[in-house]
């Protein structure tokens, strides 16, 4: 009896914990900081250059809104962060190292990839 009783509460803690590992997955949930918030954009003029970035470790709008919080912090530079592509695209008004922006990439812990 005691055996039926501990497989029936696992099975209901299964049950209830499937929902938000879908919505994790899909990208729905707020896997990495609570509810979704939204950072300013920033827009540039005369944009002298784009560049993508490849990034790993992203698994929701919440993160790639964390690195283009980070990239934006930037001066000379604007990113648009999609995260089911996994890639930033940055565009440069002035010169900026590859290496500064795989900084605050990897500081927000996430990966760019080569």
């Amino acid at each position: 009896m005691g055996d039926i009783i501990i497989i029936a509460v696992l099975v209901i803690a299964v049950v209830i914990a499937i929902g938000p590992i879908k919505q994790h997955f899909k990208g729905q949930g707020g896997c990495c900081g609570g509810d979704s918030y939204k950072p300013k954009k920033k827009k540039l003029e005369q944009v002298i250059e784009k560049k993508e970035f490849h990034i790993e470790g992203m698994h929701c709008e919440n993160c790639s809104n964390r690195v283009m919080e980070k990239l934006n912090d930037i001066p000379g530079i604007s990113a648009e962060v999609k995260w089911k592509k996994k890639i930033a695209i940055v565009s440069y008004v002035k010169k900026v190292e590859d290496e500064v922006i795989i900084d605050k990439i990897e500081k927000a812990g996430y990966r760019v990839i080569q």
